[in-house]
């Protein structure tokens, strides 16, 4: 599957994990698990959790810490493909 191909599946994702004020490390083995069973999880970053930088860097981040490829990242959401 490649990029564009994940682009266009995960369109039709729904959010599945949400990032709030517990920070990253809330959902990390939430999304890690979502993610054995699924190849495209869709998460969403909310304000508490962005606090003072972006949602790219903390989708980057998060990718890091499942072992996970970032697939795109739009306004406060981003998809992980693994």
């Amino acid at each position: 599957m490649d990029i564009e191909e994940r682009k266009r599946k995960a369109h039709d994702l729904d959010v599945t994990v949400w990032v709030g004020k517990s920070g990253l490390e809330a959902v990390v083995d939430e999304l890690d698990d979502q993610l054995s069973n699924e190849k495209l999880v869709k998460v969403k970053f909310l304000r508490a959790a962005r606090a003072g930088s972006s949602t790219d860097d903390k989708a980057a981040d998060l990718a890091e810490r499942v072992n996970a490829e970032l697939v795109d990242s739009r306004g406060h959401t981003a998809v992980l493909y693994r």
